[in-house]
């Protein structure tokens, strides 16, 4: 029997997904296809509605190697696994004449644990461990939220939080799940033969396509210990947020609290000497942590420099006496340990890379409303780890709608460690960018318009221009209107100064779950929904609800954030432009993701109205503007309120 063709078997699985065969998807799936025959690197930018899962699906599924799918967002997970590949199975079985296995991998800590159900969780403040169930009170929602997890142990086949719905609060999950630290192992876990999370990894070993998540990708990398299958072909799909996902696994941080907590873990486990030097030098870091201010600490001041020495050696000293030391008192003693030891070594760990001084990691202060002050360390840069890491013995694809910055793809290559695309050299990665562009005719379904008149806006005050235009905007649209904000202190000034002005309902970020958000703002098209950063990417909402997106201003990274500030001024002082680089790159890409919320379907129309003259105005600009969907583009106040009543008007029409 003749192999079949890569068109036999992409539209084999576009109808058992009944969907519709694009141009674009078709185009990515042969791209796709040969950079995997070649073992390339690939970026492909898909626009919404191209259909890109199965764009890089089929043509991964019929090269029979094993195919790690790394994404972002859990949506995207759950449709993979439980709608794109099973039907996509389904359809290419008969032609592929083999049956690809597919499974999800997860940190262990998204597995329910039955050593902590079953024996309990170490307590902190008690020798031994101490069971949950007895201790929250059956009427609390903590309670309610333990009763109802140990039903569901005992019908769950995959232990997955994700799969236990509705799902329950952090601090319940965290009552019944360990992390890899403080996990006691398959070997030496009395429930290590039925463990979830090994079970997960087992299923992993079998499958074609393992789908996981952009953390545990990030985790395989830099830990060394691998923690995904070996596999000839990594399709990162979401790719737009890959550095910010690698770049907070590689984060680290230490608070008074956290350090406590390890103080009193340990104190049972070791002999005095050693569990005081701990208490000692936690009090002296507390010490120091009052008076932080936030901002960078371009050095190391030496008060905190000397109050973290004293935690890392005290910390080293408590590990060695982990080892040793058994206390006849304590319940589950290895459970205890291993919990303690985890608690130990992260405190160590951080210590130890803030006193060392990196010149590739950078320091701060922050100071939490709740939590207090924290100090925490990142990496400078994550492109050297991704492009040493990453690209080295497979085959890469990384897919996203938004790739293509200022009308190429070199400044998303460069946040991965890529040189500029079609440079030559014996280590260099070799990668070819492709955009397949949309099904969308933007042009005629979206309008780019600017507010152009406004003041250009400063880092603080209110700006009651902006009000009023806004106000006159959603007026014109009769609701239907996301409101995107670069703060929640803005979305929140907004939807105040809105619920003040007229009727229609207001949603805010914050008053609501999103998900319980998003549904009633797609519910009643009289609706607005204000919010920040989750909004700019998580909202789906095709149809009249959503006619007219507006951004309040160029989501610019603070001045003040110590990260983003250094990140800036390393590339200045390597003779680059840090502006273009850093601040112009991350808003280009947040005003590239918000603007897409605006068309989701063929038969949307609309407006995205940006309320910050710079865009019109600035020499960056344009760079940002090329950036954006191919929407018709005007400053002309009039001719929007116009298109917006006309749209409103075919809308209700249509109803």
């Amino acid at each position: 029997m003749t192999k079949p063709s890569l068109p036999e078997l992409l539209h084999a699985a576009v109808a058992a997904v009944g969907g519709t065969e694009r141009p674009g998807q078709v185009s990515m799936a042969e791209a796709v296809a040969e950079a995997v025959d070649d073992n390339a690197h690939l970026l492909v930018q898909a626009g919404t509605g191209t259909g890109k899962s199965l764009g890089y699906l089929v043509p991964a599924l019929a090269h029979g190697e094993r195919v790690v799918v790394a994404t972002a967002t859990l949506a995207l997970q759950r449709q993979l696994v439980e709608r794109d590949l099973p039907r996509t199975v389904e359809a290419l079985q008969p032609l592929l004449r083999r049956r690809p296995q597919f499974a999800m991998l997860k940190g262990r800590s998204n597995y329910l644990c039955l050593h902590r159900l079953h024996e309990g969780a170490p307590q902190d403040e008690e020798e031994g461990l101490f069971d949950q169930f007895e201790a929250a009170a059956p009427s609390s929602k903590l309670g309610q939220d333990l009763l109802r997890l140990r039903d569901w142990s005992d019908e769950t086949e995959s232990g997955d939080r994700d799969d236990l719905t509705p799902g329950v609060s952090d601090r319940a999950w965290a009552q019944i799940s360990v992390s890899s630290r403080e996990c006691l192992g398959a070997t030496k876990c009395a429930y290590g033969a039925e463990c979830f999370a090994e079970a997960a990894r087992e299923r992993a070993k079998l499958a074609d396509v393992v789908v996981t998540n952009h953390a545990l990708l990030a985790i395989d990398a830099i830990e060394g210990a691998p923690v995904l299958p070996k596999h000839e072909v990594l399709i990162v799909d979401e790719a737009h947020e890959l550095v910010s996902r690698v770049t907070g696994v590689a984060t680290g941080e230490l608070t008074p609290g956290q350090v406590n907590r390890a103080v009193r873990r340990a104190a049972k486990l070791v002999n005095e000497k050693a569990a005081d030097a701990l208490l000692t030098a936690s009090e002296g870091f507390e010490r120091v942590m009052e008076l932080a201010l936030p901002g960078r600490l371009e050095e190391v001041p030496e008060d905190l420099g000397y109050a973290l020495m004293a935690l890392r050696d005290a910390a080293r000293t408590v590990i060695s006496a982990l080892g040793g030391t058994r206390d006849k008192s304590v319940q589950d003693e290895d459970a205890v340990r291993k919990q303690a030891m985890a608690s130990v070594e992260s405190i160590h760990d951080v210590a130890e890379r803030i006193t060392q001084g990196s010149e590739y990691d950078v320091v701060w202060y922050e100071r939490h409303d709740r939590f207090g002050a924290s100090v925490r360390v990142a990496p400078l840069s994550v492109s050297g780890l991704l492009r040493e890491k990453l690209f080295a013995d497979r085959s890469v694809v990384l897919t996203s709608a938004t790739l293509k910055l200022g009308g190429d793809f070199n400044g998303v290559g460069a946040s991965l460690g890529l040189a500029p695309e079609g440079t030559a050299g014996d280590d260099i990665p070799q990668w070819k960018g492709l955009d397949v562009g949309s099904p969308f005719d933007y042009p005629k379904q979206g309008i780019l318009y600017v507010a152009r008149h406004l003041a250009t806006p400063g880092r603080d005050g209110s700006r009651t221009d902006m009000l009023d235009e806004l106000a006159e905007l959603v007026d014109a649209a009769g609701g239907r209107t996301l409101g995107l904000f670069s703060s929640m202190r803005a979305a929140q000034a907004a939807a105040e100064d809105m619920r003040g002005r007229q009727d229609r309902p207001v949603l805010l970020q914050g008053e609501e779950t999103l998900g319980e958000l998003i549904k009633n703002f797609a519910a009643d098209p009289d609706t607005c929904l204000f919010g920040t950063l989750s909004l700019w990417q998580g909202v789906d909402v095709p149809g009249p609800s959503c006619q007219l997106v507006v951004m309040d201003r160029i989501p610019f990274p603070r001045p003040d954030d110590p990260l983003m500030s250094a990140r800036q001024k390393a590339v200045e002082e390597s003779g680059g432009n840090g502006f273009m680089a850093v601040a112009a790159t991350h808003a280009a890409l947040l005003m590239a993701q918000g603007a897409g919320r605006l068309v989701r379907a063929m038969g949307d129309k609309g407006v995205v109205a940006v309320l910050d003259p710079r865009l019109a105005n600035a020499r960056y600009g344009s760079y940002l503007r090329a950036s954006l969907p191919d929407f018709w583009y005007t400053t002309d106040r009039n001719q929007v309120r116009r298109s917006l009543a006309a749209i409103d008007e075919a809308a209700k029409a249509a109803r």
